[in-house]
């Protein structure tokens, strides 16, 4: 996550991490469908108004994350090297990011989002967005040349990736499994000539 500069921008990622960190304690210890908003507003001592302030509904209380996550990916796209092939730099990036989000303690929060139909559906969605982002980013890199809809296929192999690499008994492995794939299928579009 990007530390914020100004005494201010400090302030207000303070609470917004403090909410979270009260929305996820709630919601591990008495479950994400017994838990409200004015109940984490009330355990993070702030109004409801200063919890919608900073995320949107309660779906993105369990993904505070979420934007880091999506400018992580475009930001690897955006600001690698000249010279570096993309595949690759989005592999090291999955692979960042699903060590992370497998790591020690996170199981219980992917069984409540597993368990949950609201939380699953608003995962979907995320993603979903996190492909367009990416696709744009992959687009708008003109040493890249490829048509949108390769450029928003491969997108959403890489989100994809993320997701099946996340619940593999092996993420680390399938993450380089899913990743052969993604570059070979990238390698096609480049030899048949696709713009």
């Amino acid at each position: 996550m990007t530390v914020p500069s100004g005494r201010r921008e400090r302030k207000k990622a303070a609470t917004r991490q403090k909410i979270a960190d009260a929305a996820l304690r709630l919601f591990l210890d008495r479950g994400y469908d017994a838990v409200g908003i004015r109940d984490v507003a009330a355990e993070a001592d702030v109004a409801v108004t200063t919890l919608f302030s900073h995320f949107a509904s309660k779906e993105a209380l369990v993904f505070e994350q979420d934007e880091d996550f999506e400018q992580r990916l475009t930001r690897a796209v955006t600001e690698r090297a000249s010279h570096e092939p993309l595949i690759p730099v989005l592999r090291r990036e999955i692979h960042a990011l699903v060590r992370h989000c497998t790591a020690d303690g996170a199981a219980p929060v992917w069984r409540m989002i597993d368990e949950s139909p609201a939380l699953r559906e608003y995962e979907e969605s995320m993603r979903l967005r996190h492909a367009e982002s990416l696709a744009t980013a992959i687009a708008a890199d003109l040493d890249l040349a490829k048509s949108a809809t390769t450029c928003r296929a491969i997108a959403r192999f890489v989100i994809d990736a993320y997701s099946l690499a996340r619940e593999a008994a092996d993420p680390e492995a399938a993450v380089d499994e899913i990743f052969r794939m993604i570059e070979a299928a990238w390698e096609v579009t480049s030899q048949a000539g696709m713009p």
